[in-house]
């Protein structure tokens, strides 16, 4: 009965995947802060691609971690560096089976962690920054991306990134939008993922945690601007915000189930305080309850199979 009156459901092609893929290792290392993920080598990647289309998830979204920075993150826009590369592998694995997708952010690849070129006195220069993200879209289109995730929370990003596909004829390649993204304490286990160098914060150009009706405008701003989907991030604790973004936009609403999310869960289970698989699937449903299309989350493979 429970089933038959269920108002919301869970399917494996509303789950994305976040993989972590690390230059110049020879094996996957375990990242210690989010038990069960990894980051891989460029063979072990195309393995998880092929068990994330073997459970029928809707898709991957690839991060690079690369050996070498610098001030304006080259690598991110290197047609060598190591997340074009992987969406290469990744491509040439999933076929038809996924929708490869890619963070657009130079978080991972400069050398002072913020997801911008910094001016003189240090604070991110936002046009500059533009300039960056409209390289890292062709390079990323071009290794095969079919959807770039514009992260990074710069203003204009959306419009700045549509114009350059489309003057390219990357037409088709979808732009999701992190419309609503809050510097939030919850993205400290991501930060050991991909071995932020970051010193500080990023509260200058992401959302303060208590504003709703902010989240609401940017998401306003960036259907504006022509984007595919929006994203909420992190998802569990800005349910409010992703039940306001669903309820306003006529486009396909995401949530990013993060890093810190996903490990107090591990955690907590791990000692044996709560039920680790019926936890994880409450959460999953919270947030597509809330109103979102798909959710990005680490259980999304094995989600899959709970599901089936």
């Amino acid at each position: 009965m429970r089933r038959l009156t269920a108002e919301t459901r869970l399917h494996p092609a509303e789950l994305i995947l976040p993989v972590f893929v690390r230059e110049g290792i020879s094996e996957p290392q375990p990242i210690a802060s989010m038990p069960g993920v990894v980051q891989h080598t460029l063979d072990s990647l195309k393995a998880a691609v092929s068990e994330a289309a073997e459970a029928g998830i809707g898709g991957i979204m690839l991060f690079g971690v690369p050996e070498v920075r610098d001030a304006v993150g080259t690598g991110a826009s290197d047609p060598d560096g190591i997340l074009n590369v992987a969406t290469r592998a990744a491509v040439a694995e999933a076929g038809n089976a996924l929708v490869v997708q890619t963070d657009l952010c130079l978080d991972e690849f400069t050398d002072h962690g913020h997801c911008g070129v910094l001016d003189a006195s240090g604070r991110v220069d936002n046009d500059a920054t533009l300039e960056r993200y409209r390289d890292m879209a062709l390079a990323q289109a071009e290794a095969g991306s079919q959807l770039l995730g514009l992260s990074g929370m710069m203003d204009g990003q959306v419009a700045a990134v549509r114009d350059v596909l489309d003057a390219s004829g990357f037409t088709d390649t979808a732009v999701l939008a992190y419309a609503a993204k809050y510097a939030s304490g919850f993205y400290g286990p991501f930060r050991e993922a991909v071995d932020s160098q970051l010193q500080g914060d990023r509260r200058s150009y992401q959302q303060d945690p208590a504003n709703r009706r902010e989240g609401l405008r940017e998401a306003r701003l960036d259907l504006d601007e022509g984007a595919d989907i929006l994203m909420v991030k992190p998802a569990m604790s800005y349910l409010d915000v992703l039940s306001d973004v669903a309820e306003i936009s006529d486009i396909p609403v995401w949530a990013y189930q993060v890093s810190g999310e996903y490990s107090m869960i591990e955690a907590a289970a791990g000692h044996g305080w709560i039920d680790r698989d019926r936890a994880a699937l409450e959460t999953l449903t919270s947030i597509r309850r809330a109103g979102a299309d798909a959710v990005l989350t680490y259980w999304a493979v094995e989600a899959a199979g709970w599901l089936k």
